[in-house]
C-alpha cells in the first residue's frame, strides 16, 4: 500500500450522502475485538480470499466512498457577503440609507464611505486566508494494497469497502478501520490520535482485556495512523464516516461556535444601541415640542443617532487586526482569522497537548543503569551491541540507543562478529542476538520488556559479582524497576549468557540469563518549556495539559517544566463525569491523561462556561474537535492538515516561547481596539447628555444638523491612527477580557465630564456674549470647543498613566489630533464657514476655550484615576 498524505480533511467538511446505516459506536469496535477471527469475517461477509469485484462494486454503491470529506469551498461572494454580516455595519446602512432619503447626502456619504473601508478590508483578509489554506493541500493519488478474488491489487482508498482484505508493511498507512487477522511483530504508531510518542504493539489475538478508550484495542488499527514495523493482515470493518476519525470528523463540521471576541463586539454594540433608542427619541419629542418644527427635530434626531453611532469602529477593529496580522507573522505566527488576535490576547488558559509542544516530540535514550539505578557504562554497550547487529527493522527505540556513536569506537564494536539472531515476535516481547567477542566467547544478548525478561533470568549482575534470583531478590529488583516506570520512562531490560557454539540458535537459548541493567526512554522536554511556561504565567495565563499519554510519563514531563501536578484526572474519569461534574473540577485540574478527542473537547467547553477564554493548541487529528471548540485554535506548520485548518492560528515553530510573542501582540491589538470604543463611546454619550440638556432650553437647536455631523466626521478621522498607538506595557501584563461592565462604567463617569464643559461653554456663549438671539455664534462657539475638547481627551483616555509625562501617543495620532484640532479653529475663517453656518467667534472666546480644555482634561484625569482606585476600570 503506498503512503498518502496527512491532508486527510480539507478546511471546510462537506458531509457525503451515506446510503447505508448510520456509523456504529465504539462499542462495535470493541465487538469485533473480543470476537475469533471467522466470527469477525462471517459479520463482514467475506473470507480470507478477498471480496470479489463484483462484491465490492454492489457494497460501494451502497455504503458510499471510502472518504470522510469532501471539498466545499466558498466563492468571493460568499465571503463578501460574510463581512457584511457585522451589527454595525448593518446598522450604518440602514442610517446611510435613511439619511440619503431625507436629502442629508453628506451623513449617507461619509457612513457610507466606513461601511466601504471596513468591508474591504476584512473581505481580503479573509480571501487571503482562504488562498493560503487551499494552498496547503497536495493532491496525491492514495492506494491501498487489497486482495481481491484472491489476488493482490492496488485499489485507489476511497474503493475500499466493508470486508476488503488489506495487507500491511513498514511504512505503510491504515486506511480504514479495520481487524487484524494475522501479524507478525506489528508496530503502529497511533501518535496522530493518542499523542503517545512510541509505536503500539498490535496482534490479531482476540482481545481479553477491559480497555478504557477504543484506541487501546490490541488487534484494531485505525485510519490515519501508520504503521512503525512488521507486517500484517488485516479485514476492513468501517469506512468513510463510519470510521473512529470519520465521527471525528462529523464533530468538525459543525457550525463555528462563537468565539469571545465576536460575543464581546455583539454585546458592545447592543449597548450602543440601547442608548441611541433612550436619547434619540427623547432629542427628537424635546426638540419638536420647544421648536415647533417636527421635520428639524427629526434631522436634528437623525444627526444625534449618527454621532452616536461608532461608525469606525469596523475599520478601527479590522485595520488593527490586520496590523496584528502582519506585526505576528513576524514573530512567526500567522493569523488564518483575524477575530482570533483580540481572542489570544484575551486568552487566560491555554490547553495544550504535551508532545512537541512541552518535550522534544523525540524519543531518547535517557537512561542506562544497574539494577539500582546507577549509570552503567556495561549496559549500555550490550544495548548497542543488539540494536547494532539485528537486522530486522529497527523502531525508535532502537534508533534512541544508536544515537550513542560514542560505544561505537569507544568499545570497539566492529571486533564483534554476528552469529546468529532470535527475532522479536509479540509473545516473547524480546529479541536477542548472538555475537563473537573479541575474545572469541560467544556472547547472547537479550533485549525486552522487563517482566518477560526476568522469567528467563536465573541470576543478575551487580558490580560485577553475581548472585542468584529468589523471590525476595525478585521482589526488591521489581521496586527498583518500577520507580523507572513511576517516574514516566519506557524500559527495556537487559541480559546475556555466555554459551558454547552452535550451528544454529532458538528462542529456547533464551534462559538462565543474567540481569544486567535497563535501559530507559523518554521524550525530554524542551530546554525552552519551562522558561515558556513561567513566563505565561507572569502573563496571567495558566496552562493546562491535555494529552491521550499516560499519567506517569505526563507527570514526568510536567514536573520537569515546572507545570503543578497536584490534580490529574484520566480520560475514563472524564468519560463518567457530567458537565456540572466536569465544571467543578477543570479548573483546579492541570493535567489530563488518557483523553480521547471528546473529552478534550469537553474540558475545553467547560472552561468556556466557566467564563474563561480558552486557547488550544494541538497538532493532532485527536485534537481538531476542541482545537475548534476553543476561542483561539493554536496549530503548528508541522502538524496533520485537519488540525492546521481547524486552527485559527498557525506557529511557524512549535514553542511555547513563539506563543508568547503572539499573546502580547494580541493584547496590543485590544488595547488599541478598546481605546477607540473608550473614546467614542464615551464622547458620544456626553455629548448626548449635553444636547438633551441644550434642547430643553435653547429657543434655537444647540448644533445644525450639518454641524454634528462635520464634528462627527473630523473627530473619528482624528482616531484613525489608533491602530499605530503605542500600548502601555502594564495594559498588556495581563488578559484583556470584553468587559461589558467596565466600558459601561467609562461611560457614564467619563462621558458627563465633557457634558459639565459643554455646559459651561453654553453659559459662557449666552451671558458672556448674549448668544440668545445669535444661533450662529452660539453654535460656532459649542462646535469648536466640544470638537477640541473631545479630540484632546483621546490623549488622556488612550492610556491608564498620566499623558505626555509616563505616556506618549504615537507619532501618527499625535500629529492627526493636532491637525483635527487646527482644522475645527480655522473653520469659522475658511471660505466654507457660512455652508457650514459658522461665524467668527470674538477674540474673547479662544483663551476661555484654552481654560476650559485644560480644567476638562485634568478633570478627566482625577477620574480616570478614581475609577482605577476603586478597580472599575
Amino acid at each position: 500500500m503506498k503512503i498518502f498524505p496527512s491532508s486527510i480533511l480539507p478546511r471546510r467538511l462537506g458531509l457525503p450522502k451515506q446510503n447505508g446505516d448510520r456509523f456504529q459506536s465504539t462499542q462495535s469496535l470493541t465487538q469485533f475485538a473480543v470476537s475469533e477471527i471467522d466470527e469477525v469475517l462471517r459479520r463482514v461477509g467475506t473470507q480470507l480470499s478477498g471480496l470479489s469485484e463484483d462484491e465490492a462494486l454492489d457494497r460501494l454503491e451502497k455504503y458510499g466512498p471510502n472518504t470522510v470529506a469532501q471539498e466545499k469551498r466558498y466563492g468571493r461572494l460568499h465571503l463578501f457577503g460574510k463581512a457584511l454580516i457585522n451589527p454595525l455595519i448593518i446598522l450604518l446602512s440602514i442610517l446611510a440609507v435613511v439619511s440619503a432619503l431625507t436629502g442629508d447626502l453628506r451623513a449617507a456619504f461619509v457612513m457610507s464611505l466606513m461601511v466601504v473601508v471596513s468591508v474591504l478590508l476584512r473581505f481580503i483578509q479573509e480571501a487571503r486566508a482562504d488562498s493560503a489554506a487551499a494552498k496547503l493541500k497536495a493532491m496525491i493519488r492514495v492506494t491501498a494494497t487489497v486482495v481481491r478474488d484472491g489476488e493482490q491489487r492496488e485499489v485507489p482508498l476511497s474503493e475500499l469497502v466493508t470486508g476488503d482484505i488489506v495487507k500491511f508493511s513498514a511504512g505503510d498507512m491504515i486506511p480504514a478501520d479495520v481487524r487484524l487477522i494475522e501479524s507478525k511483530d506489528f508496530f503502529v504508531i497511533q501518535s496522530i490520535l493518542t499523542g503517545e510518542s512510541f509505536p503500539v504493539e498490535k496482534t490479531h489475538l482476540k482481545e481479553n482485556k477491559v480497555v478504557k478508550s477504543p484506541v487501546e484495542l490490541s488487534n484494531i488499527c485505525f485510519l490515519g495512523t501508520s504503521v512503525e514495523s512488521g507486517t500484517a493482515t488485516a479485514v476492513v470493518i468501517e469506512t468513510g464516516f463510519r470510521t473512529y476519525l470519520g465521527r471525528m470528523a462529523r464533530s468538525i463540521v459543525e457550525q463555528q461556535p462563537q468565539t469571545a471576541f465576536d460575543k464581546g463586539v455583539a454585546r458592545f454594540t447592543w449597548l450602543m444601541i440601547r442608548f441611541m433608542m433612550v436619547m434619540v427619541p427623547l432629542v427628537f419629542v424635546i426638540n419638536g415640542i420647544t421648536k415647533g418644527d417636527w421635520k428639524e427635530a427629526f434631522f436634528f434626531a437623525l444627526s444625534v443617532a449618527v454621532g452616536m453611532t461608532p461608525e469606525m469602529l469596523p475599520m478601527i477593529v479590522t485595520v488593527c487586526l490586520s496590523r496584528g496580522a502582519m506585526a505576528m507573522s513576524k514573530k512567526k505566527v500567522i493569523v488564518k482569522r483575524l477575530n482570533s488576535i483580540q481572542n489570544l490576547g484575551a486568552m487566560d488558559v491555554l490547553c495544550t497537548d504535551k508532545t512537541g509542544t512541552l518535550t522534544m516530540d523525540r524519543v531518547v535514550l535517557e537512561k542506562h543503569c544497574d539494577l539500582m539505578l546507577e549509570e552503567n557504562e556495561e549496559v549500555l554497550l550490550l544495548a548497542y551491541l543488539n540494536s547494532h547487529f539485528q537486522t530486522s527493522l529497527k523502531n525508535v527505540l532502537d534508533r534512541a540507543v544508536l544515537a550513542h556513536r560514542e560505544v561505537h569506537d569507544q568499545f570497539h564494536v566492529p571486533d564483534y562478529i554476528k552469529e546468529d539472531e532470535i527475532p522479536f515476535d509479540f509473545n516473547r516481547r524480546l529479541m536477542s542476538v548472538v555475537l563473537k567477542t573479541p575474545k572469541g566467547e560467544n556472547l547472547l544478548i537479550c533485549k525486552g520488556a522487563p517482566e518477560e525478561v526476568f522469567k528467563r533470568c536465573s541470576r543478575f549482575e551487580y558490580k560485577n559479582d553475581l548472585y542468584n534470583i529468589d523471590e525476595m531478590w525478585l521482589n526488591d529488583i521489581r521496586i527498583e524497576y518500577d520507580k523507572l516506570g513511576r517516574d514516566g520512562f519506557r524500559v527495556l531490560a537487559i541480559a546475556y549468557r555466555y554459551m558454547e557454539k552452535k550451528p544454529a540458535y532458538s528462542k529456547e537459548d533464551e534462559r538462565d540469563l543474567i540481569l544486567k541493567g535497563y535501559v530507559a526512554f523518554f521524550d525530554p522536554p524542551k530546554e525552552t518549556a519551562p522558561h515558556a511556561v513561567a513566563a505565561l504565567h507572569r502573563h496571567g495565563v495558566a496552562v493546562k495539559v491535555l494529552t491521550g499519554d499516560n499519567e506517569a510519563v505526563t507527570r514526568k514531563v510536567c514536573k520537569d517544566v515546572e507545570i503543578p501536578t497536584a490534580h490529574v484526572i484520566n480520560g475514563d474519569d472524564v468519560e463518567h463525569m457530567t458537565d456540572e461534574d466536569l465544571e467543578g473540577i477543570v479548573e483546579e485540574t492541570t493535567i489530563f491523561t488518557r483523553l480521547a478527542p471528546a473529552h478534550k473537547q469537553r474540558i475545553v467547553r467547560a472552561l468556556q462556561r466557566k467564563g474563561h477564554v480558552v486557547g488550544f493548541l494541538g497538532d493532532g487529528i485527536n485534537d481538531a474537535p476542541a482545537l475548534r471548540a476553543a476561542d483561539v485554535g493554536i496549530s503548528v506548520d508541522s502538524a496533520v492538515d485537519i488540525a492546521k485548518e481547524s486552527a485559527d492560528l498557525i506557529l511557524l515553530e512549535k514553542s511555547l516561547m513563539v506563543l508568547e510573542e503572539g499573546i502580547l501582540e494580541g493584547r496590543k491589538v485590544f488595547a488599541n481596539i478598546l481605546k477607540y470604543i473608550r473614546m467614542g463611546a464615551s464622547s458620544a454619550f456626553g455629548n448626548m447628555f449635553s444636547v438633551v440638556g441644550a434642547s430643553a432650553f435653547l429657543p434655537f437647536l444647540p448644533m445644525a444638523p450639518l454641524q454634528i455631523l462635520t464634528n462627527n466626521m473630523l473627530y473619528d478621522f482624528s482616531q484613525v491612527p489608533i491602530p499605530t498607538d503605542n500600548v502601555d506595557h502594564d495594559e498588556i501584563k495581563n488578559p484583556r477580557p470584553w468587559s461589558m461592565g467596565e466600558i459601561t462604567r467609562f461611560i457614564l463617569f467619563i462621558g458627563p465630564c465633557s457634558s459639565i464643559f459643554d455646559y459651561t461653554t453654553y453659559f459662557i456663549m449666552l451671558y458672556i456674549f448674549d448668544c440668545w438671539k445669535n444661533a450662529p455664534l452660539f453654535q460656532t462657539g459649542w462646535f469648536i470647543e466640544s470638537l477640541l475638547t473631545q479630540t484632546f481627551i483621546i490623549h488622556v483616555i488612550r492610556t491608564k498613566k498620566v499623558p505626555f509625562v509616563e505616556s506618549l501617543a504615537s507619532r501618527p495620532l499625535i500629529l492627526t489630533t493636532m491637525v483635527i484640532m487646527m482644522i475645527g479653529m480655522w473653520l469659522p475663517y475658511s471660505p466654507i464657514a457660512g455652508t457650514l453656518g459658522f461665524v467668527r467667534p470674538p477674540l474673547m472666546y479662544w483663551p476661555l476655550v484654552v481654560l476650559t480644555l485644560v480644567c476638562y482634561m485634568v478633570l478627566t484625569q482625577i477620574v480616570k484615576v478614581w475609577l482605577m482606585r476603586k478597580r472599575w476600570i
